[in-house]
């Protein structure tokens, strides 16, 4: 039998092989306590997967306490596969964002599809109606080989699962810093709808209902996939390619529709998807939650590959699988569902009433220990903390091009370039509920049968947490609000993908406590608690971190689809009006990146008390119908976003400003939207938003932007388009 190739519990401690699955010594010391005994190969192997920071959150789990995760409109916080919230009319949204960085790293394409596969799975599983994707994703600079590789199989991994399985992929992020080279980040978030009465939750609830397993059949991919996302990437990191999961989109969306038709039966008592740490995940989880166990017949798991032994099974990451708890004697009406899907339910296991993890295969007893010592007694660290050295403020002033040209070279950083070689890629209107696609500040989506629409959007600026965790992490929630508030949406609720490196690092872990800090007080005051979200660690390669990105999924209420607004100017003679005063704060911005080569001196102030003003004084103006277009401020500063406004478009503007032009121009104060408005709305539009006119729409596709009557910036819309549209295909041919 297989199980005799397999070492002993005595030569398992004493040869430390429990280190190799990434266990301590005091933690396999604390699971021979709980346990009484020494732990076998397999059950070494189950704690080792539910241990580990990827599926425990053992050293983050203090961290994450900090948020706000309770509003009126929540009805499903975190704990489950995905949050919900209330959107009226018996309707709700289920969302969340998760992490598929190392697996990326090592295996891009498969890495990334199956990240959006995963994350799928968590929303369905909940009874939602998958309806679109998102995705925010950190690469190196695009003048390597590898990077270049790493960026193109990354997106085509993503389309490739994304356009099969028939859910649109309609917004996003990407951005691009030396940090990243080594690990990419590659976040996925899936969005839901659905009935209140339809919501379902992952327990194991009815002592003696049938635990049945649905989907692919179990094979040797993706073993130790958790424990592979819970370590730092090395040279060597390749040799982990078996951790990497494959996908199959097609096998998915039957998965999806069998799922949705599964969750309308009573005979349903409990759905989870197999996620990380696979069918040990789902169903200790699933028994822990309810307060009772399960025990499993592992002979009876499908399986593709033959000789696999309880280990390999219950650690397998294989994509498309799904557990769920059925009432006892009703384990046909599923099985006649997913029948007509060309699916196989089987029946592998029952609920018991000893709160016990308890597997057999071929006869034999090969794991029995307590449910919630693998749910819940996993070890919580409160790790050391220290604050880095301060990188030195620059004091030097920088040695600047013109504005003119300044605002040509920014246009074609591959950060704020047009990442239409990205989504278009992508199928976005699948569905046919998108009313606004990517390439505006967030991606909107029609409710059927309904006047309403919900916008959605990903953010982060790692830079700022680079230079400030903490005020960084404000901005990154109050940028993604900003980009919904210029959508027509108010902000509802957010799901966040906390990606940092060591944390066992006490300079890493510092950023760590600073950025949740940052990141709670901004949803306090902005009032969108964290429904949802996944913490990311290790992201280092080398020894080396990547940047602190906590990045942001943000979902928001359109509430009439009238309100619904993009960036674009919309005509001739409308005005332009900037809301936000300008001050000097380039640290951390694209343009000290581009003269400098570097990051250094302060992240941008954030007054959130001021940030909720501003917000709520453009949304009531949008909700008033007397806002035609707007866009908010963010990389590259107000030049980059004059241009945004028009480029893609047949018009033009004319803007007038004073003070000193550089900073004006390019730096990167928050708090700051460009906005346009009919000549007609003008007087109404001041009584209700602070706001500044500083020009005029206008129909000759050029953007002139004059500092006390001397023109500074003088360009062809066409050309500008031209350069920001080329810049990413171009790095891209150049095949450094």
């Amino acid at each position: 039998m297989p199980l005799l190739l397999e070492p002993s519990p005595n030569e398992i401690k004493e040869k430390k092989l429990y280190e190799d699955m990434g266990i301590t010594d005091e933690e396999f010391q604390k699971i021979e306590d709980l346990l009484g005994r020494k732990p076998n190969y397999t059950e070494t192997g189950i704690f080792s997967v539910m241990w580990s920071e990827h599926c425990s959150y053992k050293k983050s789990k203090p961290l994450l306490n900090k948020f706000p995760t309770k509003s009126e409109r929540v009805l499903q916080g975190p704990g489950e596969g995905a949050g919900i919230i209330d959107i009226g009319d018996d309707l709700a949204v289920a969302f969340k964002i998760e992490s598929h960085n190392h697996p990326s790293a090592i295996e891009p394409y498969q890495g990334a599809a199956t990240g959006v596969g995963g994350i799928i799975r968590d929303v369905f599983s909940m009874g939602a109606r998958p309806i679109a994707l998102l995705n925010s994703l950190r690469f190196g600079e695009l003048d390597h080989p590898r990077t270049i590789y790493l960026f193109e199989e990354v997106v085509a991994g993503i389309a490739g699962y994304g356009n099969c399985v028939g859910i649109p992929t309609v917004g996003g992020e990407v951005q691009f810093d030396d940090c990243y080279k080594g690990n990419p980040l590659v976040n996925a978030m899936c969005v839901g709808i659905i009935k209140h009465e339809d919501i379902q939750v992952g327990q194991a609830k009815g002592i003696g209902n049938t635990v049945m397993y649905i989907g692919s059949a179990t094979g040797r991919d993706g073993i130790h996939g958790a424990t592979f996302a819970s370590e730092e990437l090395t040279d060597e990191s390749a040799e982990d390619r078996p951790a990497v999961q494959v996908g199959d989109p097609f096998m998915e969306k039957l998965l999806i529709e069998a799922c949705l038709e599964i969750v309308k039966s009573d005979a349903l008592v409990g759905i989870q998807d197999m996620g990380a740490a696979g069918l040990t995940s789902s169903a200790s989880e699933m028994a822990s939650k309810a307060g009772t166990g399960i025990e499993m017949n592992l002979d009876l798991i499908p399986q593709r590959e033959e000789g696999m032994t309880p280990y390999e099974m219950m650690l397998s990451e294989s994509q498309e699988r799904m557990l769920v708890v059925v009432e006892k004697g009703r384990e046909q009406d599923i099985k006649d569902i997913v029948a007509t899907y060309d699916l196989e339910a089987v029946e592998v296991g029952q609920v018991i009433e000893e709160k016990r993890f308890r597997l057999i295969h071929k006869g034999d007893v090969v794991t029995d220990v307590p449910v919630d010592a693998l749910a819940e007694d996993a070890p919580v660290y409160h790790m050391p903390s220290k604050k880095p050295e301060i990188v030195q403020q620059s004091k030097k002033t920088l040695s600047t091009n013109d504005p003119q040209t300044d605002l040509e070279q920014l246009l074609q950083q591959p950060t704020i370039a047009s990442k239409e070689w990205v989504y278009q890629q992508y199928d976005h209107h699948v569905q046919t509920n998108t009313v606004i696609q990517p390439g505006s500040d967030a991606a909107v989506l029609r409710i059927r049968g309904t006047n309403k629409a919900i916008a959605m959007t990903t953010d982060c600026n790692s830079r700022y947490l680079h230079l400030d965790p903490k005020r960084g992490g404000q901005i990154a929630v109050a940028e993604a609000a900003r980009n919904l508030i210029a959508s027509g949406a108010e902000p509802v609720a957010i799901t966040d993908c906390l990606n940092f490196g060591n944390p066992d690092k006490p300079d890493v872990f510092w950023m760590m406590e600073q950025a949740t800090d940052g990141m709670a007080k901004a949803c306090d005051v902005l009032q969108t608690p964290v429904i949802s979200g996944n913490v990311s660690l290790y992201n280092e390669t080398n020894g080396t971190s990547v940047y602190p990105t906590p990045v942001i999924g943000m979902v928001g209420m359109v509430h009439d689809l009238a309100h619904i607004t993009t960036q674009y100017a919309k005509e001739v003679g409308d005005a332009v009006y900037l809301i936000g005063e300008t001050t000097d704060e380039i640290g951390g911005s694209e343009v000290q990146k581009l003269l400098s080569g570097q990051y250094e001196g302060e992240a941008p102030q954030l007054d959130l008390s001021y940030e909720q003003k501003v917000q709520k004084q453009l949304l009531e103006a949008i909700q008033a119908g007397v806002v035609a277009s707007a866009h908010d401020v963010s990389e590259g500063g107000l030049a980059v976003a004059l241009a945004e406004k028009v480029m893609t478009t047949d018009l033009g503007m004319d803007v007038n400003l004073t003070g000193e032009d550089w900073i004006e121009l390019f730096s990167e104060t928050q708090s700051r939207f460009v906005v346009t408005v009919k000549l007609d709305n003008i007087k109404r539009f001041e009584e209700m938003v602070e706001a500044k006119r500083i020009g005029s729409v206008t129909h000759n596709r050029k953007l002139s932007v004059y500092f006390n009557g001397n023109k500074v910036i003088h360009h062809s819309v066409e050309t500008l388009t031209d350069l920001w549209k080329g810049a990413i295909p171009c790095l891209l041919k150049s095949k450094v």
